[in-house]
């Protein structure tokens, strides 16, 4: 049994001071003798006698309403609740080479990042227990989401992400320090990077490798995954009349700093050279990233505050017709 709101029991402070005042009311005469010595001699009846009895019901009813103010609840049924404990920063490029076309989504070609947005929803969505956060980044780094459980905001704040929203550019160092930033307060059991990105690091003011050292000192782990197919990839541009047409651009993925920064967080590197790749590299992730404990918990509540609510109305009753009726003062 448990009480979802205990703060109404500060109301309790307030019952003795309404009790007296309601029994200094109750004992003001109706009718004012100079002297009460010959009253005295007159016996007492069964109502002089019973004339606590409406103040200790009224009393008791205020004392069940702060009861059923604080919302007691029982638990019918428990169960092993099981959770991961991870905290997760996803960092994603969005330069413009994201939107080189050599990955595909329902059978249509796609760009990189459409890729990238696609299967993140799915990882997302399979670690409902987990705080999740993002940062993009391209000439610099942002965080475009905290670390959060609201994996729908989330999501929506993925989906807003298009390249040219900030300097084009790639800064792997800036990326992967903002996003240890966000997890250096964190006290979860792991913590977790994964940055993707499909170019050579070339802005930012920190280095990648001391980037990794920091991330190294603050005990998180970093998953590097380079995006892109070997070799030349379609480049989507306008011609002159303004129609489509692809360029082919050389894919400049450096897998050895990534492979450093991997190596030095006791990670691993990845290459994701079309969409089923880099679907397969974020689920071995969610495979190797499973920290489970179990606790216990209740899966439903009876609500128990009817059990204080109707013996307090039924002594509120009773006091109200006892008031008025065989109790009941002169005016």
């Amino acid at each position: 049994m448990l009480l979802h709101d205990p703060w109404a029991l500060a109301l309790l402070l307030l019952l003795p001071v309404l009790y007296t005042l309601e029994r200094r009311r109750r004992r003001e005469a109706a009718v004012r003798y100079p002297t009460l010595g010959i009253l005295r001699s007159l016996p007492v009846s069964a109502r002089s006698r019973l004339r606590w009895l409406p103040p200790l019901l009224f009393g008791l009813s205020l004392l069940l309403l702060v009861g059923a103010l604080t919302r007691p609840q029982r638990g019918r049924a428990e169960s092993q609740y099981s959770g991961e404990g991870i905290d997760i920063m996803l960092a994603v490029d969005i330069s413009t080479s994201m939107l080189a076309e050599d990955f595909q989504l329902e059978g249509q070609r796609a760009n990189r990042l459409e890729a990238v947005k696609a299967v993140v929803k799915g990882f997302v969505g399979a670690r409902a227990s987990d705080r999740i956060g993002l940062v993009l980044f391209g000439a610099r780094a942002y965080t475009q989401s905290p670390l959060t459980l609201d994996h729908g905001w989330l999501l929506g704040n993925l989906e807003r992400a298009e390249t040219g929203m900030i300097e084009d550019g790639t800064a792997v160092g800036s990326a992967l320090a903002t996003a240890t930033g966000r997890l250096k307060a964190s006290d979860a059991k792991s913590k977790v990077v994964i940055l993707l990105t499909d170019g050579q690091s070339n802005a930012g003011k920190v280095s990648p490798v001391a980037a990794a050292e920091a991330a190294k000192a603050l005990g998180v782990k970093v998953y590097t995954i380079g995006a892109g197919t070997r070799g030349l990839a379609p480049y989507p541009a306008r011609d002159l009349f303004g129609n489509k047409v692809y360029q082919p651009m050389q894919v400049d993925v450096d897998e050895a700093t990534l492979k450093e920064i991997a190596r030095k967080t006791d990670g691993r590197y990845f290459r994701a050279t079309d969409t089923q790749s880099l679907q397969e590299i974020y689920q071995e992730i969610d495979r190797m990233e499973r920290t489970t404990f179990t606790a216990p918990r209740y899966l439903d509540f009876d609500e128990l505050y009817a059990w204080f609510v109707i013996p307090a109305l039924v002594l509120l009753c009773a006091e109200a017709g006892l008031t008025h009726t065989v109790m009941r003062r002169l005016p």
